[in-house]
């Protein structure tokens, strides 16, 4: 049986790939008809981690509508066991050579963006309260986007996201994301992974080859 593990952003990102449906609602509905059927010919079986599923769920307001508790009856929510896991040496050593490097950028970034701000004001004498939002207002949203960049694009930057490489990792299962940072560092664990783009593909050919029998 093929063990998929979802990400989140799955449902989300229309632009990765994944082609079933061009609305959140959509996707969904379509990969609960899907899971169902092969879970119940034990074909394929779908995972998501409890902190993932509450990722999942922030993004609705009205988290008691039929095609979200569907989904959620549909997969398996499962909490890795990380008491049982090992990992190399050689991993933790790349996580903190890559925050050190972040935090440097971080820094060089937020002195880059200070002497912007200083520069915006120190040919005006006087500023009104309003006049000094005006202008740092700009500055201030550059900051936060090449921070981010910085900072986070490409790394770990929450535990629902090492909760996806270790219940990958335990249940030898494929991860499913469109999270540069989990592909990149579930690389590093050594895990299984499907792109986005293939999964569809991947799932259709199980339906295909189960309707044969």
């Amino acid at each position: 049986m093929e063990k998929y593990i979802l990400d989140a952003n799955l449902f989300f990102n229309m632009e990765a790939g994944l082609n079933l449906g061009t609305k959140t609602e959509e996707v969904v509905k379509r990969l609960t008809e899907m899971a169902r059927k092969l879970k119940i010919a034990n074909r394929a079986e779908f995972f998501m981690p409890p902190r993932v599923v509450d990722e999942f769920l922030s993004f609705f307001e009205n988290k008691e509508q039929p095609f979200l508790k569907d989904f959620l009856s549909a997969i398996t929510v499962k909490s890795p066991d990380v008491t049982r896991m090992m990992f190399p040496a050689q991993i933790f050593y790349e996580l903190v050579a890559d925050i050190r490097q972040r935090s440097y950028r971080g820094l060089n970034i937020g002195e880059e963006e200070i002497e912007k701000a200083g520069k915006a004001t120190l040919d005006k004498k006087t500023l009104t309260t309003k006049e000094f939002q005006i202008a740092m207002g700009p500055i201030i949203k550059k900051f936060r986007e090449r921070y981010r960049q910085a900072t986070r694009l490409g790394f770990l930057d929450s535990v629902a996201d090492l909760d996806l490489i270790v219940l990958t990792k335990v249940l030898e299962g494929n991860l499913v994301s469109s999270d540069e940072g989990v592909i990149r560092w579930g690389r590093m664990f050594g895990i299984k992974e499907t792109p986005v783009a293939v999964l569809r593909k991947q799932l259709e050919a199980l339906l295909s080859f189960l309707q044969g029998d």
